[in-house]
């Protein structure tokens, strides 16, 4: 199959197989490319097989989609071809064969062979209707008594200039830096505009550094997007905190 790899200033940060017959490229968590960058539009752009061929649409995006450094609306992918997305690139590998779910789509669904139908007595189709009856209440109770417990995640300042020393992090975006969008506002003359972002995807958190800023997390540079962890130090600029999970 074919495939896209995501890169940021020439290091792969991830390969993604396409195996679908449409994968949206965009900030947003919802996209089956997502890039968590202030300058990617949330629905940035969709890749679609038609035919005989993968081709890439931009979906109205506020900085634009290229391919080989040109500006495209729609056009069809080529092996090779590298899209610019914002200050990312994602190289596209397409000698593969179609997707899949692109072939279904076109044939329909395999039907399975029916075996003969068997007649039951009447207290074993009883017994049976009591059984599927059961099962899925069994199961919602089960869940009910087991809820998914939500965590949400805290940045506690421990040196550096901020306009807080906490910061709850509820938001599935929030920004580091001395913008005025920013969430967790650094201050200083040479503090960066947007220093960094940190994503929210259900209970984990991800940073990734913005606009080659550089980003320390115990120390060691980050490269791309990072997962964070309870303890976790991070380093932006002259401020440091410590990630952690509320009680």
């Amino acid at each position: 199959m074919a495939k896209l790899y995501l890169k940021f200033d020439q290091s792969v940060l991830k390969e993604i197989t396409l195996s679908q017959a449409s994968t949206t490229i965009g900030r947003l968590p919802d996209n089956g490319v997502q890039i968590d960058n202030l300058a990617v539009s949330g629905h940035h752009a969709r890749i679609t097989w038609e035919k005989d061929h993968y081709e890439i649409e931009d979906l109205g995006s506020l900085n634009g989609t290229y391919i080989n450094n040109e500006r495209v609306g729609k056009a069809k992918l080529r092996h090779c071809d590298v899209v610019k997305i914002g200050k990312h690139e994602i190289e596209f590998k397409g000698d593969g064969p179609a997707p899949v779910a692109a072939i279904q789509a076109k044939t329909g669904p395999s039907i399975p062979k029916l075996e003969n139908t068997v007649l039951l007595d009447t207290r074993q189709a009883q017994e049976m209707h009591a059984a599927k009856s059961s099962a899925p209440m069994a199961t919602a109770m089960a869940a009910a008594a087991t809820p998914a417990k939500e965590r949400i995640g805290m940045l506690s300042v421990v040196e550096g200039k901020t306009d807080s020393d906490k910061y709850i992090l509820t938001s599935k975006m929030t920004m580091i830096g001395k913008s005025a969008m920013a969430t967790i506002r650094l201050k200083g003359w040479f503090a960066p505009t947007s220093a960094a972002l940190i994503s929210r995807r259900e209970n984990r958190y991800f940073i990734a550094p913005e606009h080659k800023v550089r980003v320390k997390i115990n120390g060691e540079q980050v490269q791309g997007q990072r997962e964070l962890a309870a303890g976790d130090l991070i380093e932006v600029g002259k401020m440091k905190a410590a990630f952690s999970f509320q009680d």
